[in-house]
């Protein structure tokens, strides 16, 4: 089990083409809060259907997005 397994699910149960979250927003869901490792986790994403975006670290945001082999 992933430390962002509840973030993933989230970000699927949306259904949502696009979805952007606060970094505060992704540890309120996660349970955990967001580190560098988040880089090599968001592959995991990729078999709930969706992709990591835009990284924002300015605005501290994170952009989720379908993905085109769904």
């Amino acid at each position: 089990m992933s430390k962002y397994d509840l973030l993933w699910q989230y970000v699927k149960e949306s259904g949502t083409e696009n979805l952007k979250l606060t970094y505060a927003e992704i540890e309120k869901i996660a349970g955990v809060p967001i580190d560098h490792s988040f880089l090599t986790y968001k592959k995991e994403l990729l078999e709930y259907g969706y992709k990591v975006g835009k990284i924002s670290m300015k605005e501290q945001t994170v952009a989720f997005e379908k993905s085109l082999s769904d």
